[in-house]
């Protein structure tokens, strides 16, 4: 059974999220799975590069006909930018600022939200607008799939940094929940990453 231990930013080690053999664990088993998240995006990144110029005719929509460049540089601009709230953050964490902490992840689950919604709006404009859906082609397909994946992985990492602020609210820090805190913080760049090469290769070079 774990003991909650009561500190003070006296008494916090440096380095709370590898304290304990607990959260160096945690460490092990989350870059495991890490790496096959990795392999899982490149497939599906390798799939639409094979797909994005497959359509059924030269009427067909091709990305240069409904791809938005300002909405997907907003949804970057809103993902990284809670990328960076989420490190303010751990920091505070670090420091055994459980409030300030809590008040960056809220922050940062807003900025999240935000890109979600513009993601739902963009497939419902491309799908509404122009008739683009899964079904539509081969390009579309695998467009939904990279894309909507990549949103499914959002509201994935959503989810866990509100389950571990509902859960930890009356409780505060420890040493048994900053591993998650953290692990949830890298989750979450890493899913900023992988969107920094989704606006790369599928808004830019669609554009080209």
């Amino acid at each position: 059974m774990h003991v909650e231990e009561h500190f003070t930013p006296k008494t916090w080690p440096e380095g709370p999220e590898r304290a304990t053999l607990e959260g160096k664990n945690k460490f092990l088993g989350f870059w495991f799975f890490l790496g096959g998240e990795t392999v899982l995006f490149a497939s599906l990144f390798a799939t639409y590069l094979a797909l994005k110029d497959k359509v059924p005719s030269k009427d067909s929509i091709v990305s240069t006909d409904i791809f938005d460049l300002k909405l997907a540089f907003i949804m970057t601009i809103l993902l990284l930018t809670s990328s960076i709230t989420s490190v303010y953050a751990i920091y505070h964490m670090k420091n055994f600022h459980f409030k300030k902490m809590q008040a960056w992840l809220f922050i940062t689950v807003a900025l999240g939200l935000g890109f979600l919604g513009c993601e739902i709006y963009e497939f419902w404009h491309y799908t509404h607008e122009y008739d683009f859906g899964f079904t539509t082609s081969a390009f579309s397909s695998a467009f939904y799939t990279l894309v909507g994946f990549h949103g499914g992985h959002v509201v994935f990492g959503l989810s866990w940094i509100i389950a571990l602020m509902v859960r930890n609210a009356n409780r505060g820090l420890s040493l048994f929940n900053a591993p998650k805190f953290y692990l949830a913080s890298l989750y979450w760049h890493f899913i900023d990453v992988v969107w920094v090469f989704i606006f790369t290769v599928v808004y830019l070079m669609g554009m080209v």
